[in-house]
């Protein structure tokens, strides 16, 4: 029997790293992509009125509690500096008189934004939906 001699290849065989490094950066987008996705963030939903819904409750609907946030970050009422406690039961006392009244945070703009939310959150805990950010047009 007769085998066929194997020739040395004059050429070195070689690892092209290119296309490799392309998929692993696909891989790598791909789990950062995925892991954003799953990442619970945390914030306060916001639902705006719409033009329709305004216009027909405009006459129904008393004066909004406005509650302000200056910039040294403290709560004021009616001119009124207060805690966080004292604006609770206020808010409490507001919503039980009007049944459709509403809560305004009417924040300075110059306060972080993660104050802000917070002071926010805590009062639709107590105040639920009727508690909304007021927005200047």
């Amino acid at each position: 029997m007769r085998f066929k001699t194997q020739r040395p290849s004059s050429s070195i065989p070689t690892i092209e790293l290119i296309p490799m490094l392309n998929v692993m950066m696909g891989v790598l987008a791909f789990f950062v992509m995925t892991s954003m996705m799953l990442a619970n963030p945390q914030g306060v939903d916001v639902q705006l009125p719409s033009n329709d819904d305004n216009a027909a409750q405009q006459g129904e609907m008393p004066d909004p509690l406005v509650v302000q946030l200056n910039p040294q970050g403290q709560i004021v009422l009616s001119n009124q500096p207060l805690g966080k406690e004292q604006l609770f039961g206020q808010m409490k006392t507001y919503l039980a008189q009007n049944p459709k009244g509403a809560v305004l945070l009417q924040a300075d703009s110059k306060l972080p934004y993660e104050q802000v939310i917070q002071l926010l959150g805590e009062m639709r805990d107590v105040g639920g939906d009727r508690v909304s950010l007021a927005i200047e047009q």
